[in-house]
């Protein structure tokens, strides 16, 4: 317990699954809590403040950015994990559906990181986990805008995490597997099985398991990690 204490942190994407779990984890480890989401969620446990956004908008970030700073003084951690994903294979994608994925996926997290970097950089501290995917990593047939976005996340992690290295800026990827959400959950069933039978622990994982890498990578326990990938997938990326 309290291994946030004291920490301000913001999550992103936190009205349900992964990124919900993440913002109810750090509360409950002593951090305050700014969760946002595009959907409006406002039932939080205590320590968790909700801000409605959409990641994709400019304008949403600097306000959001600016009252957490006015509300509290710092940022000590940004999760940026809002996503949507698209299936169909590159030769069946519109125009707008490519357009918004990288727009949440990709811009969304280099808007985040981009208002949070000079308030951490004042305070010359700061851990930023930018939620990747396994599809960061690897390819499967179909969801070729989620692979670009999410495998953009993972080099603009490591172009982050060396460029704010000397401001004792942390920026580290998080690549879950398959877990269970109302994402997968709204998924084919045939994709769903065949995803859990290629994973070698042969379940899904849970939101929750994915919130304590988090927790570790936002937490004092994590401070000569920067750049790195944590991979929580359940054996999928080592075959």
């Amino acid at each position: 317990m309290n291994r946030l204490q004291g920490k301000v942190a913001i999550v992103t994407g936190a009205g349900r699954g992964i990124g919900r779990s993440i913002a109810e984890t750090f509360a409950r480890e002593g951090a305050t809590v700014i969760a946002t989401s595009q959907s409006n969620h406002a039932d939080f446990s205590e320590g968790i403040t909700f801000r409605q956004q959409d990641v994709a908008e400019e304008s949403t970030w600097k306000s959001l950015v600016a009252g957490v700073l006015e509300d509290h003084g710092r940022i000590d951690v940004l999760v940026n994990n809002a996503g949507i994903i698209a299936y169909e294979q590159l030769d069946d994608l519109a125009m707008a559906d490519w357009n918004r994925v990288v727009a949440v996926n990709q811009t969304g997290v280099w808007l985040g990181m981009r208002e949070v970097v000079p308030a951490m950089a004042a305070q010359r501290s700061g851990s930023i986990v930018n939620v990747s995917s396994i599809w960061g990593n690897a390819a499967v047939a179909g969801a070729h805008a989620y692979h670009a976005t999410k495998g953009a996340v993972r080099t603009m992690t490591k172009n982050a995490a060396i460029t704010y290295a000397p401001q004792n800026i942390r920026v580290n990827s998080l690549h879950p597997g398959f877990i269970a959400t109302p994402l997968t959950d709204a998924q084919s069933h045939e994709v769903n099985e065949f995803v859990v039978g290629m994973t070698p622990m042969g379940r899904p994982g849970r939101p929750e398991e994915i919130a304590y890498g988090a927790l570790f990578l936002a937490s004092d326990e994590s401070t000569f990690v920067t750049g790195s990938e944590l991979v929580i997938d359940g054996g999928y990326l080592a075959q």
